[in-house]
């Protein structure tokens, strides 16, 4: 099937089985910053953003994408909180830091400062096998307080 959609900001057709995953359409579109871990929707490696929303891209199918802003870690507009994630050392192996990049992303655009047990709630779906979370937690507070003017 064609599926047609918008893919980091550009125009994208592609063409994909009706069983085929949004991120395996993506991995195979040249974008593997977007991981598969569990396939089945639970370690958020495969998070990518879908109309604005934190998708798991392994429980998509990528002909459910037609017609959507399809955003992943390569096209994610967020310098600084990538440089957050280097200044912490929050990358660790960076399996999961594309999830969690998404994720965390997804919540600084929700025009607030968030509290360290929120940012760990929304990012509770995203696992980290280093169990890096206090640098990645670290990393999240700084830029929502930076972003927001707040003092750490």
């Amino acid at each position: 099937m064609r599926v047609t959609f918008r893919l980091n900001g550009e125009a994208t057709v592609i063409e994909a089985e009706p069983r085929q995953s949004l991120a395996d359409a993506v991995r195979a579109a040249g974008f593997t910053g977007t991981h598969h871990g569990c396939e089945h929707g639970v370690c958020g490696a495969c998070t990518l953003r879908v109309d604005g929303v934190a998708v798991r891209g392994c429980l998509m199918l990528a002909v459910q994408a037609e017609g959507a802003e399809v955003v992943t870690v390569e096209g994610l507009d967020a310098p600084d909180l990538k440089a957050a994630f280097v200044r912490h050392n929050a990358l660790q192996c960076g399996f999961c830091t594309p999830g969690m990049l998404m994720t965390a992303a997804e919540l600084l655009e929700s025009g607030h400062v968030p509290d360290r047990a929120e940012i760990r709630d929304h990012l509770s779906g995203s696992y980290c096998r280093c169990t890096g979370y206090q640098a990645i937690v670290d990393s999240v507070e700084e830029v929502a307080q930076a972003r927001h003017g707040a003092k750490p």
